[in-house]
């Protein structure tokens, strides 16, 4: 499946940006893409962090659109929440990080 180049305002970037910029969740959604889709605690058994670290940094991810997660029932009946990677593309060039910051909300500073 080929990712679809997304359209982003400023604050979407801003999330994106915040998101990424951490090395475990680079790590971890470099472990969904090579991987596969994964359930928390195998993903982090494979990655060797704990599973609520691994809970904050799944859902800053999935806040800003980079994996998406689905809640499935195994075998003998234990809920799994299985995570997998977005397909996301997004452009950075300075052309369209122009046209993004016009979007942007930030409060007035004074």
């Amino acid at each position: 499946m080929s990712a679809k180049k997304q359209s982003l305002d400023g604050n979407q970037l801003l999330a994106v940006l915040a998101a990424l910029a951490n090395p475990h969740r680079l790590r971890i959604i470099a472990a969904l893409e090579s991987g596969g889709r994964n359930y928390v605690s195998q993903l982090a058994r494979d990655l060797g962090i704990s599973r609520p670290l691994l809970h904050l940094h799944l859902q800053k991810l999935e806040e800003a659109g980079l994996v998406v997660s689905q809640m499935e029932l195994s075998n003998d009946g234990k809920a799994l929440n299985y995570f997998e990677p977005s397909r996301f593309l997004i452009e950075l060039s300075p052309a369209a990080i122009a046209e993004m910051a016009k979007t942007l909300q930030v409060p007035n500073e004074q």
